[in-house]
């Protein structure tokens, strides 16, 4: 989950910022990836990949509960 927030930098901090964050997809990616490598942690893959592979082991029950919710709508 992301949570938007501000931040106060020098105006030469972020023009070098914003002439670096293109080949990032942007700011907020750049700082990201600045942040996790000065910090550590994983990286935005990483994470992905592990939210992917929790989904997958609970896919089975998902679907149910979606089945579910599908039959109890009421047809247009």
């Amino acid at each position: 989950m992301k949570v938007e927030t501000t931040i106060a930098l020098p105006m030469e901090l972020l023009r070098v910022v914003d002439a670096c964050s293109a080949d990032f997809g942007g700011r907020s990616r750049f700082i990201e990836a600045a942040l996790r490598a000065f910090v550590g942690g994983p990286s935005e893959a990483e994470v992905e990949a592990r939210d992917l592979e929790i989904i997958n082991r609970h896919a089975d029950e998902l679907n149910e509960e979606a089945a579910d919710a599908l039959e109890l709508q009421v047809p247009l």
